[in-house]
């Protein structure tokens, strides 16, 4: 290693997720494609700093799902650290919101349910012990949200 490859190993680059806005918008959101995942905020890869280090652009992908400004600073940490139980935490909730998403479309689209109709039938069936829960307010928020973007899309 060379002397200045030494001195800027760790020298903050711009953050790719926010590109050193320290802010996530609708753009950054379309642009990594986590539409329904994630909400305009404080970016959490960058800590809203709007800089990166090589080690955590080397440990955690720019699109990380379960890597958001939401989430406990301690959760934050375990993310970036690569904590295995904590990575397969955030597998999982993607694999969940990802099944949602689905389930949703499905609804709306080949059965014709509106969201009120989908978000009781979701509801009625949905585990009382389930990992993941939803209330009805958020989940009838967020099945408005998928409706709208699917009604938005070019045929």
């Amino acid at each position: 290693m060379t002397f200045f490859n030494f001195l800027f190993k760790n020298s903050d680059l711009e953050c790719p997720r926010c590109l050193g806005k320290g802010f996530v918008g609708p753009e950054d959101i379309r642009r990594l494609n986590r539409q329904l995942k994630w909400a305009p905020g404080p970016c959490a890869y960058c800590d809203a700093s709007g800089k990166v280090t090589e080690e955590l652009l080397s440990k955690v992908a720019v699109d990380t799902s379960y890597l958001t400004i939401d989430l406990p600073e301690s959760e934050i940490e375990k993310i970036k650290n690569a904590d295995p139980e904590t990575i397969e935490r955030g597998k999982l909730q993607e694999l969940f919101i990802d099944n949602l998403i689905k389930y949703i479309e499905h609804q709306y689209l080949l059965k014709n349910m509106d969201a009120e109709s989908i978000a009781d039938l979701y509801l009625s069936t949905e585990d009382e012990k389930a990992v993941f829960s939803v209330e009805k307010e958020n989940l009838l928020q967020y099945i408005r949200k998928i409706i709208h973007l699917k009604n938005s899309e070019p045929n």
